[in-house]
């Protein structure tokens, strides 16, 4: 990992800056070799009111600019593109952040949420807000049924055969811990191999840990091939008999690369396998089919998909489902309960225990019915050539280095970048960026510690896009960071 500014930025900071500026904002600058710093969660800084600016930004937005404003003004310029026919509906862009407008590339943290989804979420609240399954009157009645259409949609969005094979989690994490207490405790024995890549975000290794630790069961890890994605050839290698489930995500948070998961599967199933994919990353940006992927279990997170917090979901093919125990106890998951034992419902009830997120999960059905309207083919289009973008402007920075494959004819890469930059902590780029223009991104081991680990650093900065994101907001971001090397530099 390159070495901190630290040092030089405090030796300076009072000599040459007061010559300068009247006061930097105030931000901590971590040493990037220090192994006890944790990424994970979001950094917290101490911000101050700032008197300078370094470098320029562009196309200033107001807080209060209409959604028909934007369009008008975006038609006008003859540039209208998916991005800035979506930025409309979703207010959160539209307002300043540290004196310029909000460029928001954190997207493979958290996605913004469009009005029509706020609408649902608060017309639950207003309107029909009651528990699920346990009512007769009309409160119950409707909530029971919203949140029912609501699995309906998650299936229809994914193409699963039944909304039976649709389990709510509260995220993407616990819906992979379901399947590896409950999946996993059930069929792992001494010696058996799960399989996955060291490119695998915690929530997909932990669990798996756990559960290996209890039934004595071993963990094989694919590493990375010559153009930093994980290699397939190295995974196939590794499938015997002793294969039981395969853990992989769809796309990297971290390296942007896509795994061919309908290959992976031919080769598990050929070793009677399962496969497990965390499509967190792909469900949001892509058309995902999991009849045509056959996959035996898929996770995926609303907040991701515009939807809210607090809410995921498990696809399982229903077999697998009816055949696995509870994962969690209580109201709700049970048949009957006597004093001794008791008896489960069917799936997915069985594993949803106790009162669930309701108004959450409306308001994912209610993302899925504004995604399906954009068509996910559409988004996956856009964000393609939006990824490209993104990519070829980074190179033009100097002394950066991009993480993962790069796009050409055979290869494209998600719609996002993770890089490091010569002598710059990522974490000290990220503050910069935003306490100075207003630019988020992420800043870390993005969940990821074991591929950092693999790549010989402890973080990297992470740009990541969605589909209302615009290449105007890639120019900025492009720009700033040009500004932020610039300033750590003139320290040298």
């Amino acid at each position: 990992m390159p070495s901190s500014t630290l040092t030089l930025f405090n030796l300076c900071c009072n000599s040459i800056m007061e010559t300068v500026v009247h006061k930097l904002p105030s931000f901590k600058l971590l040493n990037p070799t220090s192994s006890s710093s944790h990424y994970c969660s979001t950094t917290t800084t101490t911000r101050t009111s700032k008197s300078f600016r370094v470098g320029s930004r562009r196309r200033s937005f107001s807080i209060s600019a209409s959604a028909s404003a934007v369009r008008e003004d975006n038609q006008a310029l003859g540039s209208v593109s998916l991005g800035h026919i979506t930025r409309p509906d979703f207010p959160i862009l539209h307002q300043e952040v540290n004196g310029s407008r909000l460029v928001y590339l954190d997207n493979a943290a958290t996605s913004q949420k469009p009005t029509a989804v706020l609408n649902a979420l608060q017309n639950y609240y207003e309107a029909y807000n009651s528990n699920v399954h346990r009512g007769i009157h009309y409160l119950s009645a409707r909530a029971t049924d919203e949140y029912e259409l609501a699995r309906k949609k998650v299936a229809a969005f994914i193409n699963a055969l039944d909304s039976r094979e649709i389990v709510f989690t509260k995220n993407a994490t616990e819906a992979i811990n379901l399947v590896a207490y409950s999946w996993g405790l059930s069929n792992l024995k001494p010696e058996d191999e799960v399989i996955l890549t060291i490119a695998e975000h915690h929530s997909a290794i932990v669990p798996w840990q756990l559960v290996a630790q209890k039934t004595g069961a071993i963990l094989k890890f694919v590493s990375l091939n010559q153009d930093e994605a994980p290699d397939v050839d190295n995974l196939r290698q590794m499938f015997s008999r002793k294969t039981k489930i395969v853990v992989v995500h769809h796309v990297s948070n971290t390296l942007a690369s896509v795994l061919p998961i309908e290959e992976i599967v031919l080769w598990a199933h050929d070793v009677g396998a399962k496969v497990l994919v965390d499509a967190c990353q792909s469900v949001p940006h892509m058309v995902v089919n999991v009849q045509s992927l056959n996959v035996d279990f898929l996770v995926a997170s609303s907040h991701k998909m515009c939807g809210p917090t607090g809410v995921g979901f498990l696809y399982g093919k229903s077999e697998l489902l009816s055949a696995m125990p509870p994962f969690l106890g209580g109201g709700e998951m049970i048949s009957d309960v006597f004093l001794d034992h008791s008896t489960y419902a069917e799936p997915p009830s069985r594993f949803e225990a106790g009162t669930p997120a309701i108004g959450e999960a409306i308001g994912l059905g209610a993302a899925i019915d504004y995604l399906s309207r954009l068509g996910m083919q559409k988004i996956h289009d856009y964000e393609i050539e939006l990824a490209k973008y993104l990519y070829e402007s980074l190179l033009s920075v100097p002394n950066i280095h991009v993480y993962g494959p790069a796009p050409s004819e055979n290869v494209d890469r998600a719609a996002l970048c993770s890089f490091n930059i010569e002598n710059i902590h990522p974490t000290d780029i990220a503050t910069f960026l935003d306490q100075q223009h207003g630019v988020a991104i992420r800043s870390g081991h993005h969940c990821a510690q074991p591929l950092h680990r693999h790549l010989g650093v402890n973080a990297s900065a992470r740009a990541s896009l969605h589909f209302y994101n615009t290449k105007e907001d890639v120019d900025d971001f492009i720009q700033a960071l040009n500004d932020t090397v610039n300033f750590f530099n003139s320290f040298k």
